[in-house]
């Protein structure tokens, strides 16, 4: 059975004094029945892995370079990413495609560094809105999924995130039918390229709008293993019951 896993991305937003949610959230969930990971920005990164190194959370970060080192102002490698003690990595969202013009090639080359550091790759897939309206959503994923996802993908070393980006920060969110559409797609290429032992086994997270009043409903859907939340990760009294709502879908 898979581990489901509540990921928050805080995105460009905290400052030191925003680790105390950190602490919020680890008290509310001191045993938690799921897995639990924060991905703030890099300033803060360091200090809150070592902030939660005994408590139920885990920290990631939002992206990483692809190569171990060299002259890449501004930039951080895999290995700085595991060296401060974080243990994921946010590949391939949305705002880095779009912002940064990062192309899938480039996050398969950024997740087999991440893999190479011993970091959980967690690679971002998701249709615009006009490739939605134009019927064209399984042919974009099929096509982020294939390019995005390495050789050297695993369950314990891969999680993939589906993100409509036509959801993300809208309030839109993709009907239950049509969010088992795509993540049920995304179960059946994994299995067929992987294999069932590793493409069962992959989790397969659900991002875009997630809040406490729709996260019950969307973690009833089929092979959605968990979120990847932005907005509602920020403040733990928001995150938590999105992650008693996921620890209810374990029963």
């Amino acid at each position: 059975m898979r581990r489901k896993l509540a990921a928050g991305n805080w995105k460009m937003n905290g400052t030191g004094s925003s680790l105390s949610e950190l602490d919020t959230l680890a008290n509310l969930h001191p045993n938690a029945a799921v897995d639990i990971l924060i991905c703030p920005p890099a300033t803060l990164l360091g200090q809150a892995a070592m902030q939660v190194s005994t408590s139920s959370v885990s920290i990631g970060a939002q992206d990483c370079h692809a190569d171990t080192s060299g002259a890449h102002t501004g930039d951080i490698s895999a290995e700085m990413v595991t060296d401060v003690g974080a243990t994921a990595v946010i590949l391939g969202h949305s705002e880095r495609r779009e912002d940064h013009n990062e192309d899938s090639e480039l996050v398969r080359i950024k997740a087999r560094a991440a893999h190479a550091a011993g970091l959980t790759a967690i690679i971002c897939l998701g249709e615009s809105e006009a490739q939605r309206d134009a019927a064209n959503t399984l042919d974009i994923i099929a096509g982020q999924l294939a390019i995005s996802t390495p050789d050297t993908a695993t369950a314990d070393n891969t999680v993939i995130a589906y993100e409509p980006i036509w959801a993300i920060g809208t309030g839109k969110v993709p009907t239950l039918v049509q969010i088992a559409e795509v993540h049920d797609f995304i179960r059946e290429k994994l299995t067929s390229r992987f294999g069932p032992e590793i493409g069962n086994a992959i989790r397969l997270l659900y991002g875009g709008s997630v809040k406490p009043t729709n996260a019950d409903d969307i973690f009833t859907v089929s092979n959605v293993d968990g979120a990847l939340v932005g907005g509602a990760s920020l403040k733990a009294t928001d995150f938590s019951p999105i992650i008693t709502a996921l620890e209810g879908a374990t029963i």
